[in-house]
């Protein structure tokens, strides 16, 4: 039992130093300058701290050859390390990335409620040039500082600069950009083509924000364009305007309609000719194919138009008829 008990001892003390011994990683992730012992790795001791090579730029990823970093680490006693097979190693600098889209976001909110313009929301910036990824340091987490501003209110140009607290990134770079903005709200565009006379079904509309000044004060709703007609021939992509639409005709002209006459406990039906075209609820003029006149009527539905009786005035009452005796 003392051999058993001894052999196991030194099978865990094997396992211990085994697990402690200094192991190459394969993925390193830093977010400083420069790499260091501790990164390249494992259980590095005392050693950890030490910077052995520059880090790769913000962002930005490299290989390093097994080879250079026994190189690297052979005046730290650190030669016998497991490389575990490995052939390099793959180094990656973390940073925080600023997009076009945040640059863009925050130029609407730097002019936002300044030289006429409305909420950031509504604010439709342009850059004149491609904006790439920015990397800036992870640890830098303050939003863009505007330094400087210039704003055409007439024409929409802007000239803006940014600072960002903290970055020494950001110091070594120009963050000026020169572009247009546009207010802009949610319109009714077409996905197709419509004909002259065709009717817009739901599928055919769509909801984009486009400038204030292409859509105007008669611009449409997607719910109010649809069973409406085009007027005209409409193009694909087209804001939809009060004038560009109108109820579908229903009766055209010369055509024949049913007439229909209804008072109390009587209704007529006869036949006629429509003389204009119209959708529901015009009045058009009609010819009353027995009577050979012409009479107004209102479009009810597709070859149908309606004739409604006139009202009678009301009768006099008792009061109203022993003031006029009196008189």
């Amino acid at each position: 039992m003392i051999r058993a008990a001894f052999a196991i001892a030194l099978v865990m003390t094997f396992c211990r130093e085994a697990a402690a011994a200094p192991r190459l990683k394969e993925l390193v992730a830093v977010s400083s300058e420069v790499v260091r012992i501790g990164d390249l790795v494992e259980n590095a001791g005392i050693a950890a701290d030490i910077p052995v090579f520059r880090a790769p730029d913000l962002g930005q990823t490299g290989a390093v050859a097994v080879s250079r970093v026994a190189d690297a680490l052979r005046p730290y006693d650190m030669a016998g390390f497991d490389t575990g097979g490995l052939t390099e190693v793959v180094v990656t600098r973390l940073s925080r990335t600023i997009t076009s889209k945040d640059i863009t976001d925050r130029i609407a909110r730097a002019i936002a409620g300044q030289y006429g313009y409305g909420q950031a929301e509504n604010l439709g910036v342009i850059l004149d040039r491609n904006i790439h990824v920015l990397n800036v340091e992870p640890s830098v987490t303050a939003d863009l500082v505007v330094s400087r501003m210039n704003v055409e209110p007439r024409t929409g140009r802007f000239d803006i600069a940014f600072e960002l607290p903290g970055s020494a990134a950001v110091r070594r770079t120009s963050l000026r950009f020169t572009g247009s903005v546009t207010e802009t709200m949610e319109a009714a565009t077409l996905t197709r083509a419509i004909k002259a006379g065709e009717v817009v079904k739901s599928s055919d509309v769509v909801v984009e924000r486009r400038p204030r000044s292409e859509i105007g004060a008669d611009g449409l709703a997607a719910g109010q364009a649809v069973g409406l007609a085009g007027r005209n021939a409409l193009r694909a992509g087209q804001v939809l305007h009060a004038g560009d639409l109108a109820k579908p005709l229903v009766v055209q002209r010369n055509e024949s309609v049913t007439m229909t006459y209804e008072m109390p406990g009587i209704m007529l039906s006869v036949r006629g000719k429509a003389l204009d075209a119209g959708a529901v609820g015009d009045v058009v003029g009609v010819v009353n194919f027995q009577s050979n006149r012409t009479i107004q009527a209102t479009i009810t539905g597709p070859g149908r138009v309606a004739l409604v009786a006139p009202t009678p005035p009301p009768a006099p009452s008792d009061n109203s008829s022993e003031t006029q005796q009196t008189q």
